[in-house]
């Protein structure tokens, strides 16, 4: 199934491309981009954009920062990953705490699901 995007997000992925969190650019610069297998950041889904994505795997990786924990911005996550989920993609998330403490165990996480998916 080929993913349908919104073009109107294309210059507004470009844009959080430029000004990503610091959890976001460790993740990126200190793993994904010289992972094995390709990763896209800021990849417009759908209506969406996500943080990461890795075609191959059909996986996207998500960073939630505190506003992902009120009760709108749960609501919101769920009814996003169940728009991706039905593109056959299977949504991963991390909280900004785990990226800052828990790094290898994330990536190690990380590379653990994509050869899972990969193996499929």
């Amino acid at each position: 199934m080929s993913l349908k995007y919104n073009k109107r997000n294309i210059i507004l992925a470009k844009n959080l491309r430029k000004n990503a969190t610091p959890q976001e650019k460790r993740l990126w610069y200190d793993f994904l981009s010289k992972y094995e297998i390709k990763f896209q950041r800021q990849k417009a889904i759908d209506d969406f954009i996500v943080d990461f994505y890795c075609h191959r795997a059909r996986l996207i990786i998500e960073i939630d920062g505190s506003q992902h924990y009120s009760e709108k911005g749960v609501i919101s996550d769920s009814l996003r990953t169940e728009i991706l989920g039905g593109y056959s993609l299977k949504v991963i998330r991390f909280t900004n705490h785990q990226i800052d403490t828990c790094f290898q165990a994330v990536c190690a996480y990380i590379d653990q699901v994509v050869k899972s998916s990969l193996q499929d």
